[in-house]
């Protein structure tokens, strides 16, 4: 519990102190028009109050990433407490308020757009597939998971066939991704956002009030609790990708930086809205800490009598009993809401974002609805036919989750590699607060390729030393290309 308040307040320090020499670094102007006024077209480009904007990026980012991921992270001991507050501090926040300044700073333009201006043709054209994939990656995985949630809640008839439920869902987001974006997002995501935020600080509450003593402490040790779920390095930064660091984010934050009044309101709704996402893994990293490592599930009857194991593992079951035996019936009915709602509006804002980058990459003009439907109605085809894909393989959720998770944080090593060339073109060494971020997620997505099943399955045993030897190899050539480019520039 001690580790959970000093985490929650390190967040809090990270925000204000490293937050604002972020922001001084990008220096962003108060005076210049955003793109919400400058190209505002009241489809994508619609100027929203801040509140509003902060809650549907908060939302947009959010997902079931920090719970999910977070309790699944949990497993590995207290090791996920430190790579949620640094990764958040470092990396992640930085990341998504780089990704959505430098959109502002581009008239709102799209990561595919970003990647190409600083990367080079060749790497716009590798992102604008690798975005598509992933987006409709989390379109899929987004529609299926509600999907289950919902139909499960019945015991039969009609509403209880989870295909149903994919067709409600599917409707939904058909609608959601077509219309403007203050008639649907601009109105209920705050809500959903609030009911998120209120469900963590219940559990916070909870755990404030428990103090459970037999939660392990980040100074008990840093070993692995969960050895058979593979090592702490790199499968943990996979795991826990939304709470600390993630690609997707950056395919998120343009569309909020077409909806900014100002260019200073940048850091608390991009800084902040991942800070306060760090903050909610925190507060469920600790409650499955203490589910899993610290009596909870005993305490709560998920622990089989005949074996001695707990019987409750997967992460919305986890979710749903404790809200449950914490909070009642008003409280699971809660998380049953943010658990359905946060990956329905994480999966219906992918895939708009997925329709703004088709068609910005098409020059695709998005006022007229009928060119939008002529750019979303492929998009949903081939979500559907993912779903129809995976719902039929007895393990097919796992492994499309296993790599959507692997190219979430590939995509976050594009961005950061993008952001990083942006930065190196200012004087001094800012380019630093991007780069060591970028060698080292370079080298968690490229040791958990070489050492996964689902990539070329090396023993697991070498992934320190290829992680060593990867971050080295990224620095070393970053500053061999940096080096040529300054030499050839002073030649010249």
């Amino acid at each position: 519990m001690y580790t959970l308040l000093i985490s929650i307040a390190a967040l809090l320090l990270g925000y204000f102190v490293y937050g604002a020499f972020v922001e001084k670094v990008i220096g962003p102007d108060p005076k210049k028009p955003t793109p919400a006024y400058s190209s505002n077209d009241g489809i994508d480009f619609v100027p929203l109050p801040t509140w509003k904007v902060f809650m549907i990026q908060l939302l947009n980012i959010a997902g079931t990433g920090p719970i999910f991921g977070a309790i699944a992270g949990a497993l590995f001991g207290p090791a996920c407490y430190l790579w949620i507050v640094l990764g958040c501090i470092f990396a992640g926040a930085v990341h998504d308020y780089l990704a959505g300044m430098l959109s502002l700073n581009h008239g709102g333009a799209n990561l595919p757009e970003l990647i190409g201006e600083y990367l080079g043709r060749p790497s716009k054209a590798i992102m604008l597939c690798f975005s598509v994939l992933l987006l409709l990656l989390v379109g899929a995985v987004f529609v299926y998971s509600p999907a289950v949630i919902l139909g499960g809640m019945f015991k039969d008839g009609f509403f209880a066939n989870d295909m149903v439920w994919v067709g409600v869902v599917l409707i939904y987001y058909i609608i959601a991704t077509l219309v403007p974006v203050d008639k649907i997002i601009g109105r209920i995501y705050p809500i959903f956002a609030i009911s998120i935020i209120f469900m963590a600080v219940s559990m916070l509450v909870f755990l404030i009030i428990k103090w459970p003593v037999e939660t392990p402490e980040i100074w008990d040790g840093l070993h692995n609790l969960a050895p058979e779920k593979g090592r702490i390095f790199p499968c943990l930064f996979i795991t826990i990708a939304c709470g600390a660091i993630s690609g997707f984010h950056a395919t998120q934050s343009p569309i909020m930086a077409r909806c900014i009044k100002n260019e200073k309101l940048g850091r608390p709704i991009f800084y902040g809205s991942m800070i306060t996402e760090g903050a909610i893994a925190l507060i469920w990293a600790a409650v499955a800490s203490y589910f899993f490592h610290g009596g909870g599930a005993e305490a709560m009857g998920a622990v089989d009598p005949a074996t001695g194991a707990i019987s409750v593992t997967a992460a919305p079951a986890v979710v749903t009993l404790v809200s449950k035996k914490w909070l009642g019936v008003a409280g699971s009915i809660l998380a049953m809401l943010g658990v359905v709602a946060a990956p329905i509006t994480s999966g219906d804002t992918a895939l708009r974002s997925c329709r703004l980058i088709i068609a910005d990459a098409l020059k695709v003009d998005q006022k007229p609805i009928l060119k939008r439907l002529l750019v979303s109605i492929p998009i949903f085809l081939v979500c559907a036919r993912l779903l129809q894909i995976y719902i039929g393989e007895p393990d097919g959720f796992d492994i499309i989750w296993r790599y959507f998770g692997w190219s979430n944080q590939t995509l976050a090593v594009f961005t950061l590699w993008a952001l990083t060339v942006y930065l190196s073109g200012k004087k001094g060494l800012y380019y630093l607060i991007t780069l060591i971020p970028a060698c080292f997620m370079t080298s968690v997505c490229l040791t958990f390729i070489l050492t996964a099943k689902i990539g070329f399955g090396i023993t697991d045993l070498y992934a320190p030393s290829f992680g060593v030897a990867i971050f080295l190899i990224s620095l070393g050539v970053f500053y061999l290309v940096k080096f040529s480019i300054k030499k050839t520039g002073e030649s010249n």
